[in-house]
């Protein structure tokens, strides 16, 4: 498994955030997280969002930086791509 995050380029709620996706499936994406220690209401969809402030964190957990052209790419390759008005992925500690 290769978890992957792009540079803190996207604002909102006055920071900048960075995409964390896992090449291979949710169940991974999530344990990554939790080691990382964040919180389960980061997580949209298919990625979890990262603060500017923890991207080096995620990177030394072993996140591979990559472009957020790259994200996009990786998520598709996948099949964990879920845009916005399809259904959402599982989140942590979802039933099954």
């Amino acid at each position: 498994m290769t978890v992957y995050i792009d540079p803190p380029d996207w604002p909102g709620h006055g920071r900048m955030w960075s995409h964390l996706v896992s090449d291979v499936s949710f169940d991974e994406l999530h344990a990554f997280a939790r080691r990382l220690g964040v919180p389960a209401r980061a997580f949209e969809r298919d990625h979890y969002d990262i603060p500017s402030h923890r991207y080096e964190d995620a990177v030394r957990e072993g996140a591979v930086r990559v472009r957020s052209r790259e994200v996009v790419r990786v998520l598709h390759a996948s099949g964990l791509r879920r845009p916005k008005g399809r259904p959402e992925a599982r989140g942590p500690g979802s039933a099954a």
